[in-house]
């Protein structure tokens, strides 16, 4: 089952007692504010769907036992009191707002629906993408969207030819879940799903067959999420 949470700036605590004392130190190594806020929402988004799922307490002092690391290719992971968590984690963020996935073999991402250029959609979708985003700034988000959680699950990032996945979305239905098909130019198909969310499209990729995402706490956040750029303020 797959499980997921969102969270804006305004939720990043005050201080750094929830960080453990390796996630203070790398936040503190951030020079530039845009990054160290993107990687401290994702570390909140992350630290609370981990409590969320193990019921941990999601004061700060808990959280700090709560580490969210990065392996070697990138992919994060979670950490309790030094133990693997015993689950896989996602994590994107985009203009001041986070998501995080829960669960095996997962890959999210968030993006806003805002313009794409003819070269970027050339470019990065196949031929089938580009007849299904034609026109429409909300498909080519999606597709690009999904490409981006297949590549998560893959765990080579954009390293990878973003045309070597080829993303068929469905309609979305009465829970506002879309399903998604992701065929590799490798192995075996995967499946996924994205929903429209306000100003956003969020999607999750499985690296086997799910149900449709379980919302953690709060569904409808994203749906009246303002776009955030808090980093853009005068220090």
């Amino acid at each position: 089952m797959t499980r997921w949470l969102a969270r804006g700036e305004a939720s990043l605590p005050d201080g750094q007692r929830w960080l453990s004392p390796a996630e203070a130190a790398r936040a503190a190594a951030l020079a530039y504010p845009k990054r160290r806020t993107e990687y401290l929402l994702r570390r909140l988004a992350a630290k609370h769907a981990a409590a969320a799922v193990t019921g941990r307490s999601a004061e700060p002092a808990a959280l700090a036992g709560v580490q969210v690391l990065n392996a070697p290719d990138g992919a994060p992971y979670v950490l309790i009191d030094g133990v693997a968590a015993g689950f896989d984690v996602s994590v994107a963020d985009r203009a001041g707002w986070a998501v995080c996935v829960v669960g095996r073999g997962v890959g999210c991402d968030l993006e806003l629906v805002e313009p794409r250029s003819p070269a970027f959609v050339r470019d990065f979708l196949t031929g089938a993408e580009q007849r299904f985003a034609a026109g429409s700034d909300a498909a080519a988000n999606l597709i690009w969207s999904a490409k981006e959680s297949a590549l998560k699950v893959l765990r080579t990032g954009l390293r990878r030819d973003t045309r070597s996945v080829e993303v068929t979305a469905g309609a979305s239905g009465a829970d506002g879940w879309g399903a998604l098909t992701v065929r590799v130019t490798e192995g075996s198909p995967m499946t996924g799903w994205w929903r429209r969310e306000g100003a956003f499209v969020f999607t999750v990729v499985t690296a086997e067959p799910d149900v449709a995402p379980i919302c953690l706490d709060q569904r409808d956040v994203l749906a009246t999420a303002a776009p955030q750029h808090s980093w853009l303020s005068p220090r």
